[in-house]
């Protein structure tokens, strides 16, 4: 709670350092506005902080994603980026970074807050004038069905410190994986694995699988009869990686080729030890083999449910359960005699009985007491183990004590949590195997060089508009296609009412498309057209069943616009203004 109090005192001072700054997360657009434009002193717009935050950086901070505060940051936000445009329109707030080399939306994406994470990305500024701010940009229109352009700059791999990595490889990020379902990173991963990772994966999965087959049958028909080493030498040439957070597989692939290789040099050293190493390997070879559930939902949710039963309730179970297992078993030992006490140990009947009772286990040791103890934890013990101790009645209340506690409380405790977790699993399961399959993709693109990876990069390079000093604006963009009733007439203002129209037909974006590395002549339309319109036909057949009257086909055109700027409230004065077909 301290930490808490003292870095929330701490992100007040940083953000009273800039009137800017404070007037921003104070929700005074007034003096923002007086600040930036006043003819006397204006306020720098790009000025940082003793943290190096700009006030980009400082609505970031400030978001906590409720519904009240990301509407005021993500408002407060956008009319900072167009005055910022407006003043001036050479320099690019968002790509300033503070000190810790975070720009605002790496700043989101690290600290989880989703809400101006999800406006960032998804930002479309409709005004002609500040179109070049946008991140989002809708190519064409049909109803309620959009095909929309995403600006990938800072969000794929290709790029240092990109969005993907940031959010699948930072476990202190706070819901991460319902941030990778916001688009464009939930279409752009599917792409990732549907384009190159799930054939290397299933690649991977199939020479696993022959790996741990060999190992089981060498294990199998290992020699059990000492005589002549086999002579050969096996060499292997391992890859070793970061270990990185999220990543325990790799970490039980590591451990697990360890023991392999110890197993290799013990059996070469002659040393019977290899058998002990070799078994541990192939229980945990085996055990990696639900590394490979990822690349199916149905499954790969079940292994992600065994890990956070053992990393969560089973380690919390094993500690109180050690705690009374121990306290327990010293207690049990004291009471516990030895055998020979009270005997003569020069009587000719304690000489003939110390053949037989040495087999036996002394119960007067910690060790053999925790085992006995332990079987009555799973309901295997017996009440008259021994009969060599003091004050049988303290031993049978102690006894059952530590069988009320163990076996009847624990263990129900442990069902209870454990069923806790999978309820509370499951309501996002979709989304958490998605993060893992997330962190595959990413491991997996990594392991290629440089040049393959950007042969295989997502999306395509397009004209998307003009710079403020007149350039053409090329962007690597990633199209997604979507489908959204409930605003779909909201952007009656933008659309082409006559699809003839050929004015400007060749600053279209679908005749701006510049070829990927390797990708010969295949422009982005291929996207729209197949397994896509397998799901928006149908939808589309659905939305002409509402309507009684069809609307003609709406285009949209990504070129400086010549037709005024509409509000959505304009939107109702646009409607019948549309030709209705005959």
């Amino acid at each position: 709670m301290c930490t808490r109090h003292s870095d929330l005192s701490f992100l007040l001072l940083t953000i009273g350092e800039l009137p800017l700054s404070l007037a921003a997360c104070t929700n005074q657009l007034c003096i923002v506005k007086f600040l930036l434009e006043n003819p006397y002193q204006p306020a720098d717009i790009a000025a940082e902080d003793s943290m190096g935050n700009m006030v980009l950086h400082t609505l970031v901070e400030i978001a906590d994603n409720t519904k009240d505060n990301t509407k005021f940051v993500t408002k407060m936000y956008n009319n900072i980026l167009i005055l910022g445009a407006k003043i001036n329109p050479i320099l690019k707030l968002e790509e300033l970074t503070n000190k810790k080399g975070l720009t605002p939306l790496t700043l989101a994406a690290k600290t989880g807050k989703i809400g101006i994470f999800a406006y960032i990305l998804r930002r479309e500024i409709k005004d002609p004038e500040c179109r070049h701010l946008s991140r989002k940009f809708t190519e064409w229109a049909y109803g309620p069905v959009h095909s929309s352009l995403y600006d990938l700059s800072c969000i794929d791999t290709c790029e240092k410190n990109s969005v993907l990595e940031i959010i699948a490889y930072n476990s202190e990020t706070p819901n991460r994986h319902e941030m990778l379902l916001v688009e464009p990173l939930n279409r752009l991963l599917q792409d990732k694995w549907d384009r190159f990772v799930k054939h290397l994966f299933y690649f991977n999965f199939f020479v696993y699988a022959v790996h741990i087959i060999i190992l089981t049958a060498a294990a199998y028909y290992r020699p059990v009869q000492k005589g002549e080493k086999i002579q050969y030498f096996m060499q292997r040439r391992p890859s070793l990686k970061t270990l990185i957070v999220d990543s325990y597989s790799e970490v039980l692939f590591f451990v697990h080729s360890l023991l392999l290789l110890s197993s290799v040099v013990l059996y070469f050293c002659g040393q019977e030890l290899y058998v002990a190493s070799m078994v541990f390997s192939l229980a945990l070879g085996w055990a990696n083999m639900l590394y490979y559930t990822r690349g199916f939902q149905q499954m790969g949710i079940y292994s992600v449910m065994i890990a956070k039963m053992i990393l969560r309730d089973l380690c919390r179970f094993m500690f109180v359960y050690l705690v009374f297992l121990l306290g327990f078993s010293t207690a049990v030992v004291t009471l516990i005699e030895n055998d020979n006490e009270g005997q003569d140990t020069s009587s000719t009947d304690y000489a003939r009985c110390s053949h037989t009772k040495r087999s036996r286990p002394s119960y007067n040791s910690l060790y053999y007491t925790c085992l006995e103890l332990f079987k009555f934890t799973i309901g295997m013990g017996d009440l008259e183990f021994t009969e060599n101790y003091r004050f049988k009645s303290v031993f049978i209340i102690l006894l059952v004590l530590y069988v009320i506690l163990t076996y009847i409380l624990l263990l129900n405790m442990l069902i209870a949590l454990m069923g806790e977790t999978v309820s509370k699993i499951a309501q996002e399961s979709k989304s958490i195997w998605k993060l893992q399959r997330a962190i595959t993709i990413l491991d997996i693109e990594n392991s290629y060089l440089n040049c393959v990876r950007r042969s295989f990069r997502s999306g395509k390079q397009v004209l998307v508009g003009v710079t403020p000093d007149g350039q053409d604006d090329y962007r690597w963009c990633f199209r997604v296609d979507e489908v959204n009733w409930s605003t779909w007439n909201t952007n009656l203002g933008i659309i082409n009412e006559d699809p003839g129209y050929s004015g400007d037909l060749k600053r279209n974006l679908s005749y701006s498309i510049k070829p990927g590395r390797g990708e010969g002549s295949r422009d982005l339309d291929s996207n729209v057209s197949g397994k896509n319109w397998k799901t928006l036909v149908p939808l589309l057949r659905d939305g002409s069943r509402r309507e009684e009257t069809q609307k003609l086909a709406e285009e949209i055109k990504l070129k400086p616009i010549l037709e005024p700027y509409y509000e959505p409230e304009d939107s109702e004065t646009m409607k019948e203004s549309l030709p209705k077909s005959v």
